[in-house]
């Protein structure tokens, strides 16, 4: 069974780690190992990016608008 604590990764390190699942010819698994991370991390991180990037669906909101709807509900609870 896994922790109840998750881990918390730098920027940094998924910056890189997206870059080199992009330019790898491994498997996403098989770099998440390498890197020593979680495969559904990188997976999330990957596909966080490319909806960033502007490569995800029409219902699905970029990291900035996120940011925006949390910001904006916050204010409206107040």
């Amino acid at each position: 069974m896994g922790s109840q604590y998750s881990k918390r990764y730098s920027e940094e390190l998924k910056r890189d780690a997206i870059a080199l699942a992009r330019s790898s010819d491994k498997t996403i698994t098989e770099v998440a190992r390498d890197l020593g991370v979680s495969p559904e991390s990188l997976r999330g991180w990957v596909k966080r990016d490319r909806i960033d990037r502007g490569g995800g669906t029409s219902g699905e909101l970029t990291s900035t608008e996120r940011e925006e709807l949390k910001r904006l509900r916050r204010q409206n609870t107040e």
